[in-house]
């Protein structure tokens, strides 16, 4: 692997304006006339708050039911389809386009920053 090129890297500075959470899916749901994606709410220990979350193609809502996730908790509020999506759920590209989101162990809080 090698290294990026200077103009690659963002300082500590940079990196720390994204706010990564520790949350739980509480409650997943289809959305009326999408096929991408589907609607979550998540507990981050201090709130709770709804997410369109991409994947609809591969899972089914309930499957998240109960996952502790990774959060990304000051994105700009976006409206996709009939939900405002106030956050995103972490995820890395898997095979033929499949998204692995990522997970916590149980033993973070719900809330806990990631560093």
């Amino acid at each position: 692997m090698s290294e990026p090129a200077a103009d690659q890297f963002i300082t500590f500075e940079e990196f720390s304006k994204v706010h990564l959470r520790v949350g739980k899916v509480i409650q997943a749901e289809s959305i009326p006339g999408m096929k991408k994606v589907f609607k979550a709410k998540v507990d981050l220990g201090m709130e709770q708050r709804e997410l369109a979350v991409g994947g609809a193609p591969y899972y089914k809502p309930e499957e998240f039911i109960g996952k502790i996730v990774v959060v990304c908790t000051n994105l700009e509020p976006k409206k996709i389809g009939s939900v405002i999506s106030h956050g995103m759920l972490l995820a890395a590209d898997g095979p033929e386009g499949k998204p692995v989101f990522l997970t916590a162990s149980d033993e973070a809080p719900l809330g806990s920053p990631i560093h």
